[in-house]
């Protein structure tokens, strides 16, 4: 029976650790910098994927119409096999495996324009497709990015508040040995608990941070939700003098405007083809066969001779179509200055966006030009505060400072450090949107 008993517990430990190592295997870590953060997300983007769908039939409406304009070659073949036979002015007709074969070939020469203008068009879809890619691709990117910012700035206030952790740590040691030597009270032991408690609090909040930022990060750059991410990017060195371009000739929308344009001129030389002359040529050779024809032939003095003739030919064809709308009670005015006004209203939208458009990238260049005024500040009251840490530090460790001003100090070392990492995270984050905004994400 002890046997048996041991014998279950071995498989269930083996279970148990057969489960622990799927969750480990399950569990995978990924050391990434932000390139490769956009990278990932650009290559797992369903939505980048559809646009890359989209593009490819683009690419196959361009194929197709230029196929339009080449010549339409088609074949036919027929067989007949007909009982009984029938009758003709006398005659038998029998077509018991008759046939007739052709083949034709039409070339349109002249369309009104609308040949031309649909492969034009074709071209512009091509285009939109690849600018719509374009435009989605810095989209996701720019997610990324963000996310992947943002990932590093909680991790790096975590790393700070274990610091700040450690530095009360150290204090409140020191001072419950001060206590028990009657060098410090008992008031003084509460407050630098109570500090304790409050970081402990903060700890608490920026590990919940940085656990729901590496969620969204996963999400981003479509990595599975147990994946471990360590950024391995650390804040840049920042020049104060640098300039931000406003320049949008690379933006993808302003491209797409442009696109609309031309298409709603290409919509206008269409619209006046339907109300033109067209001109097409066709060519066709027919061959049939296999048709006898049965009959009696009167050779005089009344006497009637039976014969029999099959039919087998070929023939020729060439014909010249030509089509002249005449009269439609204005219909094909009325629809050519509608299409005109289509085209005014694009240039229209062209000119108002393009100056949202600019108006967009001179904010980020501002935003960007601000976010390093904000990381001078906040070095200038980090180096006062360090700096101020240290005197007081000293001051305190001699005996000439009290609690209260060594806990005012340690305070301001964390907030100017707090202060550095959001305004360089802020920083990263503006210049993702000047880049986006200037079309060179």
């Amino acid at each position: 029976m002890k046997q048996k008993i041991r014998i279950k517990v071995s498989y269930l430990l083996l279970g148990l650790l057969s489960l622990s190592g799927e969750s480990l295997c399950a569990e995978q870590t990924l050391t990434l910098n932000a390139d490769e953060c956009a990278r990932m997300a650009v290559e797992n983007s369903r939505t980048i994927a559809n646009r890359q769908i989209a593009k490819r039939q683009a690419e196959l409406d361009v194929k197709i119409a230029d196929i339009s304009r080449l010549p339409n070659v088609q074949g036919m073949a027929s067989g007949m096999y007909m009982v009984p036979d029938m009758e003709m002015m006398g005659m038998k007709v029998e077509m018991r495996g008759a046939y007739m074969a052709g083949l034709q070939i039409t070339q349109p020469i002249y369309a009104g324009g609308k040949i031309t203008a649909g492969r034009r068009l074709a071209r512009i879809g091509r285009d939109v497709a690849e600018e719509q890619l374009r435009m989605e691709r810095m989209d996701v990117m720019a997610d990324a990015l963000k996310s992947y910012w943002t990932y590093v700035a909680v991790l790096d206030k975590v790393k700070l508040t274990k610091s700040y952790t450690a530095m009360i740590d150290t204090i409140l040691g020191q001072t419950a040995v001060a206590v028990e030597v009657g060098m410090a009270t008992e008031n003084d032991l509460l407050r630098i608990s109570a500090k304790r408690s409050e970081i402990a609090y903060q700890m608490k909040k920026a590990e919940s941070g940085a656990e729901l930022c590496r969620l969204a990060l996963c999400n981003a750059i479509g990595a599975d939700f147990e994946t471990r991410i360590l950024p391995s990017d650390t804040m840049p060195e920042y020049r104060h003098n640098d300039h931000f371009t406003t320049d949008i000739s690379a933006r993808p929308e302003l491209a797409l405007l442009r696109h609309k344009v031309e298409a709603s001129r290409q919509q206008v030389k269409m619209t006046l083809g339907d109300f033109l002359p067209t001109v097409g040529l066709s060519l066709g050779y027919n061959w049939y066969g296999n048709i006898k024809m049965k009959g009696y032939a009167d050779v005089g003095n009344g006497m009637m001779i039976p014969y029999t003739t099959k039919m087998q030919d070929n023939s020729g064809m060439a014909m010249l179509a030509v089509q002249i709308p005449i009269f439609h009670w204005g219909e094909g005015a009325k629809k050519v200055r509608r299409a005109r006004l289509e085209v005014e209203r694009s240039q229209l939208e062209l000119e108002e966006n393009s100056e949202l458009l600019e108006l967009q990238a001179r904010q980020a260049a501002l935003n960007l030009e601000d976010g390093l005024t904000l990381i001078k500040t906040a070095e200038t009251a980090l180096y006062q505060a360090m700096d101020n840490l240290r005197v007081m530090q000293e001051r305190y460790d001699a005996g000439m400072s009290n609690l209260t001003d060594l806990l005012d100090a340690q305070n301001q070392w964390q907030q100017a450090h707090s202060d550095m990492i959001e305004a360089s995270t802020q920083y990263q984050i503006y210049r993702v949107e000047w880049l986006r905004a200037i079309g060179k994400l």
